[in-house]
C-alpha cells in the first residue's frame, strides 16, 4: 500500500491550540485533527503546510518546529503524517473544508474525538 505524505500544523494562538473537525463528507467524518494536507510533487514540507493552512483556513502561519512523523495505516489507506508546531500570524480564520473548529487549551484537546493518526502527534505535543 502506497504511503500518502501529509503535513499537519499544531497552530498556536498565544497559549491555545487550533483543532479542526472533519466534515461529514470527508474520510474519517467528524473526527478532530490538526489541519494540513497532502504534499504535492516538487513541494517542500514547509511550503505544503503553509499552502494547505491558507487554502483550508484562510490564515498565515509561521513554522517553528518539526515533530516526529507518524506512519498510520487506516483500513483503506496509509499515511505518513508530518507535524509542525506553528504560530498564527495573520488572516481571518474561515473554514473551507472542515465542519467546525476550536481554539482550546492543552487539557481541552484531550476531550476531542481525534483521528487515529493525530493521536501520537497530540501526545508528543502535550509532553513538550
Amino acid at each position: 500500500m502506497k504511503i500518502i505524505q501529509v503535513t499537519c500544523a499544531i497552530i498556536l494562538f498565544d497559549d491555545k491550540v487550533l483543532a479542526v473537525q472533519r466534515s461529514k463528507t470527508m474520510k474519517l467524518p467528524l473526527k478532530w485533527e490538526f489541519a494540513g494536507g497532502k504534499i504535492e510533487a516538487g513541494e517542500t514540507e514547509i511550503d505544503c503546510i503553509k499552502r494547505e493552512i491558507f487554502e483550508e483556513l484562510n490564515i498565515n502561519i509561521q513554522v517553528n518546529k518539526r515533530l516526529t512523523p507518524v506512519i498510520h495505516e487506516y483500513p483503506d489507506f496509509k499515511i505518513e503524517l508530518i507535524p509542525f508546531i506553528t504560530e498564527y500570524r495573520s488572516g481571518e480564520l474561515k473554514l473551507s473544508e472542515h465542519s467546525d473548529f476550536v481554539i482550546a487549551n492543552k487539557k481541552e484537546l484531550l476531550n476531542l474525538d481525534w483521528a487515529e493518526a493525530d493521536l501520537p502527534v497530540l501526545e508528543e505535543f502535550l509532553a513538550l
